[in-house]
């Protein structure tokens, strides 16, 4: 199992690097990227996973603009060497790492492509780690670090092209590994938390000019914080004065809080307040974003689940049509226009709440807020 990579000395573990350091079913290694046009004439993400225990890769890139969003599925069998980091026409290249990433597809029968360029505006900032037990296993065990940016290159659905300008294209990626439940649902007793299932996330990056501000927070049903943070990120005009590794100019603050203002009758965000010390960010909705098209919550698409030898497709939908309380339509992306005191920005507001969630008046499963 020895590839290319184990000739440098990096090895974490006495095993190859191809070679996770457990045999979880769900170990993964995964890239996630989002670019916005900052007055929310689109946004565009894009998802690339290994899965060695599952033996698979998968890759998907979606595009929301007009009230209409597509959608690029590929998988395959996952390669060793990590370096391959290729399904059908979609390709992962590191430029230049921590700055510059690229995402290209290739021409090829779904009518979508791209070739998009990110370039860092900030260090990368590590979450804190989210670590969840049921019962006496440990069902996640993640690390992840966000990334701000701007993107150039061009994306074209269906023959339309849409350039894309890097004074006006923010983004964010993050880059996580680890453990969490991924692929085809394991065989066996139910597990402990099926009895009360739920989830509560909050994830809000935001750019300024002059900073970015991160904040986020995965709940219980009660409303008391698993994993939380917040910090203000120093922001570079040039890329090369980025600092390696960790920026020891992020403030890491110790006093946040958030309030999604929910559209009654649904689990959808018509807003948000989020609160860093005496700083408060007033978040307006610009364009949605559909998390099913790249991969969560999907019936055939999700991630790590095996679907071929090496396989793509691509899919679309109306918006405006969508069953606003299908639970594959819970989890949402929105550009958002963000107001801190003088302050405008642009960013993302990510939400997903299934089941209980006392503090937003949630009590079963799918209902809609008061």
């Amino acid at each position: 199992m020895l590839t290319r990579f184990d000739d440098y000395c990096i090895h974490q573990t006495t095993e190859p690097l191809a070679q996770p350091f457990t045999s979880d079913r769900n170990f993964y290694d995964r890239y996630w990227f989002n670019g916005f046009d900052k007055d929310g004439a689109f946004i565009f993400e894009a998802g690339f996973g290994i899965y060695p225990n599952r033996h698979v890769m998968d890759g998907h890139f979606s595009v929301s603009m007009g009230g209409v969003q597509h959608a690029f599925h590929t998988s395959r069998r996952a390669p060793l060497d990590r370096t391959q980091t290729q399904s059908g026409p979609m390709r992962i290249e590191v430029v230049d790492p921590m700055r510059k990433i690229r995402i290209h597809i290739a021409p090829n029968d779904t009518g979508i492509e791209c070739d998009l360029l990110f370039h860092a505006r900030t260090a990368p900032v590590r979450e804190d780690k989210n670590l969840m037990n049921e019962g006496v296993r440990t069902f996640m065990n993640t690390t992840r670090f966000t990334q701000f940016g701007f993107w150039s290159g061009h994306f074209t659905i269906n023959g339309q092209r849409t350039e894309v300008a890097l004074a006006t294209t923010f983004g964010t990626r993050d880059k996580s590994w680890g453990w969490r439940p991924v692929g085809e649902p394991e065989a066996g007793a139910p597990g402990l938390l099926n009895g009360e299932p739920g989830v509560y996330w909050v994830w809000a990056p935001m750019h300024f000019d002059d900073c970015c501000t991160h904040y986020c927070t995965f709940q219980d049903r009660d409303g008391k914080p698993t994993q939380e943070g917040a910090s203000i990120v120093p922001v570079y005009a040039d890329s090369s004065a980025i600092p390696d590794g960790e920026d020891a100019g992020v403030r890491h603050l110790k006093s946040f809080t958030h309030k999604i203002h929910w559209e009654p009758g649904t689990r959808r965000a018509q807003g948000a307040t989020v609160t860093l010390e005496d700083k408060t960010i007033e978040l307006t909705p610009l364009i949605d974003f559909q998390m099913l098209a790249i991969g969560y919550q999907h019936p055939t698409w999700g991630h790590g689940c095996w679907k071929g030898e090496e396989v793509f497709a691509a899919e679309s939908w109306n918006l405006a049509e969508l069953d606003k309380l299908d639970y594959k339509h819970i989890h949402r992306h929105q550009v958002v226009r963000a107001r801190m005191g003088d302050k405008v920005g642009v960013g993302t507001l990510e939400t997903v709440c299934f089941g209980r969630h006392t503090p937003s008046g949630f009590k079963d499963l799918l209902d809609g807020a008061p």
